[in-house]
């Protein structure tokens, strides 16, 4: 299954992100704020593979505005890995009402995850390799999306180290 998308200019500054683990969960988890007096689906957007990772997707007015990393894939460690080239925009997920809608979509597909050695950088592709546009939706966190306005990716950016208890 997809997960289709639509892309809007940002209005303003790209928001903060802070990247923040929870120790005892090995959960990364990062969001922002979406702008006020937006209408569109509230809730989440489960993204798993048979394999059991887990990423989730936050949306608030309909804007993909954060995400955790549940349950990682095997990292593959890539030296000089670095998020491509991005324009910045608001990533939404278009809901098929126009009243605001609380909902929690489950969608089966494939995740892979590389990461600097440092695991600063981290690249969540969703799916198999494709061509891609990368929407930079707040100051650590990009969007991958295909030619079909699918979503295909996820880039982290200045994720803090793990540090075990």
């Amino acid at each position: 299954m997809n997960v289709d998308t639509r892309v809007e200019p940002l209005e303003g500054r790209l928001p903060p992100v802070q990247w923040r683990w929870d120790v005892e969960t090995d959960i990364l988890s990062g969001g922002f704020r979406a702008a006020a007096g937006l209408t569109g689906q509230e809730g989440s957007v489960e993204l798993s593979d048979e394999e059991g990772s887990v990423v989730v997707l936050d949306v608030v007015g309909g804007v993909l505005c954060g995400l955790d990393v549940v349950v990682w894939p095997e990292v593959d460690t890539v030296p000089g890995l670095a998020p491509p080239g991005a324009r910045d925009g608001r990533v939404l997920l278009p809901s098929r009402s126009t009243k605001r809608e609380v909902s929690a979509v489950e969608v089966d597909t494939s995740l892979t995850v590389s990461a600097t050695p440092d695991e600063r950088v981290v690249h969540v592709r969703i799916g198999s390799r494709r061509e891609v546009e990368v929407i930079r939706v707040a100051d650590h966190l990009l969007v991958e999306l295909d030619h079909k306005r699918r979503l295909a990716g996820f880039w982290l950016t200045e994720v803090p180290p793990f540090v075990p208890l």
